[in-house]
C-alpha cells in the first residue's frame, strides 16, 4: 500500500509541476528535445538530470495513460488509433500493388508505448558496423555492451559478463511463456539450432538461436522507455513536456539552428534553444523535419519551392525496415495468449559465412494473415510464425508530399525490390515451416493452415501478398563519413551547428531484432555527448 500512495503521491507531484511549468511557458530553453520516444525520453532525461539545465521535450501526440498502452495484451488496439501516426507505405509494384501500412507511436513513450515490448539488443557485428562507419569505437559492442549493463535492471539468469542491476530499464524473460513458446525451442533445437537462457547474451554474439524473449513487462503492466526515464524527472522544475506539440520546422542564425516552429495545440509558437536542438521524431518524421527546414537533397527541396540551407543528400535515403511473412497452424484445441503475445524469438544465419544472422522468426499466439492471404482460410483459434529478414538489402525513401508541416510524408519503402530478399525470403519461410511442423508442436496442432506446400511461383505471390513490417523503420539520417551521411559519429548534422539527431533514422544498417533497444542506447549516447560537449 505505501508503494501504491508512493505512485499517486509523485503522480500528482509531476501533474501539478507540468501544469505550472506550461501556465508559464519560457521562450528559451538550454535544450529541446523534439519527440517522447525510446531515444528522446532518455535524452531528455538525463539532460534533465543537472538541475541547472533547463530541458524543453516536445510530443506531437498525447498522454499514455490509457489502458491500451499500460496493458501489455491491449497494444493492437494502438494500430491505426490516435496513438498511431497511420503512416502508410505507398502502393509496391514488388508486392502486387499493396500499400502496407507503416504505424508508428504518436503518443509520450513513442514506439515503446504501443510496441510489443520486446527488449532485443542488436548483434555484436552490428554495432561494430555503426563504430566502423561512424570512425569511432564507443559504437562498437564492447562500449554498447558496457552501455547495456549500466542502464538494464536484469531479472533473468545470472550473467554478469553482459547484464547489468539497479539501471532504469526494468527487463525480464517472459514470465510462464506459454506451450507454443517453448515448443519453438524444442522444435529449433531438433533442427540444430541451439536454444539459450535469453536472446540478448551469447546469443547475439554468434551465429544465432532461440530463446523466450526479454520483455519490458512488470507486474503484467507495460513499461515504456518514456515511463522508465523522462516520468520520474517531471516533478522538476527545470523538465517541461509538452503534448501535442508537433515540430513543424527549425529556425536559424545563419549556420546555427536557434530553435523550432512548434504547432501547438494548432497554433504556431516558437521556442529558442540556447545550446542545441536534438531531433528524435523517428525515422520518417526527422527526414520529413529537415527537410521542410531546407536540409536535405537540392531537388527534392526544389521540387517543393523549399530554399536550401545545406544540401544534404541522404536525408531521407536508406530507408530499411524488417519485413516478414506469416506462417499460420490451427490449434488443436484453443490456447491462451500470454505477455503481449510474442513470447520466442528465433536468429539465425543462412549461411555461415554471414556476419550477422539474417533470418529474424517470432511467435506470436494468435492467427495474423494479411488481408490478401485471408482468403485462404484463417482458422479461428491458431498462432503465427512471422518469417523475418533481419538484414533486407531492399532500401526506400522518404520523400515530401510538399513544404507544409502538415503535409503527409511519402513512404517509398521499395520492399522486396532487391532480387535476393526474395530468395532469402523464400529460405527463412521454408525454414518456418520446418520449425512449425516439427515434432515438437504435433501434439499442439491440427496442422499447416498457411501457406503449406507451394510451387515456387505460388510461393513468391504469397509472399509479396503476405509481406508485412515489424515496425522497425531506420536508416533515413544515416551516421557516417560518406556523400550520404547525414550525422557524425558525434550524432552532429553535417553542416550545421547546434543540431543532432537521436533516433532510429541514424543507424548506418537495421540492427538484427526489434529496434527499442538500440534506441535506447542511441538516446544514451546521445546524452553523454551532449553533457561533455557542454561540460555539464
Amino acid at each position: 500500500m505505501n508503494n501504491e500512495n508512493q505512485e499517486r503521491d509523485m503522480a500528482q507531484a509531476i501533474r501539478t509541476n507540468q501544469a505550472a511549468l506550461q501556465r508559464e511557458l519560457a521562450s528559451h530553453y538550454d535544450f529541446i528535445v523534439c519527440g517522447a520516444g525510446s531515444s528522446g525520453s532518455v535524452v531528455a532525461a538525463r539532460l534533465a538530470e543537472n538541475p541547472a539545465v533547463r530541458v524543453l521535450l516536445l510530443e506531437a501526440g498525447g498522454s499514455d495513460e490509457v489502458a491500451s498502452v499500460t496493458d501489455p495484451a491491449q497494444w493492437p488496439l494502438n494500430l491505426g488509433s490516435e496513438r498511431d501516426w497511420n503512416f502508410a507505405a505507398e502502393p509496391n509494384p514488388h508486392l502486387n500493388g499493396r500499400a502496407i501500412p507503416m504505424n508508428m507511436g504518436r503518443v509520450l513513450g513513442g514506439g515503446s508505448s504501443i510496441n510489443v515490448m520486446l527488449w532485443a539488443r542488436g548483434h555484436r557485428s552490428d554495432w561494430n558496423y555503426f563504430a566502423a562507419e561512424a570512425g569511432d569505437p564507443a559504437w562498437n559492442y564492447d562500449a554498447v555492451l558496457g552501455i547495456y549493463r549500466r542502464i538494464e535492471d536484469w531479472h533473468g539468469p545470472a550473467d554478469p559478463e553482459r547484464r547489468g542491476s539497479g539501471g532504469p530499464v526494468y527487463v525480464a524473460p517472459a514470465r510462464d511463456p506459454q506451450p507454443t513458446a517453448t515448443r519453438m525451442l524444442e522444435a529449433a533445437r531438433s533442427l540444430g539450432i541451439p536454444s539459450f537462457d535469453s536472446p540478448n547474451g551469447a546469443m547475439m554474439e554468434g551465429d544465432g538461436g532461440a530463446a523466450i524473449n526479454d520483455l519490458r513487462i512488470r507486474d503484467g503492466k507495460r513499461l515504456s522507455v518514456f515511463r522508465s526515464y523522462t516520468w520520474p524527472r517531471m516533478a522538476q522544475p527545470n523538465l517541461t513536456v509538452l503534448t501535442d506539440a508537433q515540430v513543424a520546422r527549425l529556425s536559424f542564425d545563419g549556420a546555427r539552428v536557434s530553435g523550432v516552429d512548434v504547432l501547438l495545440g494548432g497554433r504556431r509558437v516558437w521556442f529558442g534553444a540556447a545550446r542545441e536542438v536534438v531531433l528524435s521524431l523517428g525515422a520518417v518524421n526527422t527526414p520529413k523535419v529537415l527537410m521542410q527546414s531546407g536540409l536535405g537533397p537540392e531537388r527534392e527541396l526544389k521540387r517543393h519551392g523549399i530554399a536550401v540551407r545545406q544540401h544534404l543528400a541522404g536525408v531521407g535515403q536508406n530507408h530499411q525496415d524488417h519485413v516478414s511473412f506469416g506462417c499460420i497452424w490451427e490449434y488443436a484445441e484453443p490456447q491462451q495468449v500470454g505477455n503481449g503475445g510474442s513470447e520466442a524469438t528465433l536468429y539465425w544465419k543462412s549461411h555461415p559465412s554471414l556476419d550477422a544472422p539474417d533470418m529474424l522468426h517470432c511467435q506470436v499466439e494468435f492467427p495474423v494473415p494479411s488481408q490478401e492471404n485471408a482468403g485462404r482460410g484463417v482458422p479461428a483459434h491458431g498462432w503465427t510464425m512471422f518469417a523475418g529478414l533481419a538484414h533486407p538489402k531492399s532500401r526506400g525513401e522518404v520523400l515530401l508530399s510538399g513544404p507544409d508541416p502538415r503535409d503527409r510524408p511519402l513512404i517509398r519503402a521499395n520492399t522486396l525490390s532487391d532480387p535476393d530478399d526474395m530468395r532469402a525470403a523464400l529460405a527463412s519461410v521454408e525454414m518456418c515451416r520446418e520449425l512449425g511442423n516439427a515434432d515438437a508442436f504435433r501434439s499442439l496442432v491440427k496442422g499447416e493452415s498457411m501457406p503449406g506446400k507451394l510451387s515456387r511461383e505460388a510461393m513468391e505471390q504469397y509472399l509479396r501478398n503476405g509481406a508485412v513490417t515489424y515496425w522497425h523503420q531506420s536508416g533515413t539520417a544515416k551516421m557516417g563519413r560518406d556523400a550520404m551521411s547525414v550525422v557524425n559519429g558525434a550524432l552532429q548534422v553535417y553542416g550545421v551547428d547546434g543540431l543532432r539527431i537521436a533516433d532510429a533514422s541514424i543507424m548506418p544498417r537495421i540492427t538484427t531484432g526489434n529496434t527499442m533497444a538500440p534506441c535506447v542506447v542511441i538516446g544514451e549516447r546521445a546524452a553523454e555527448l551532449l553533457k561533455a560537449a557542454h561540460g555539464i
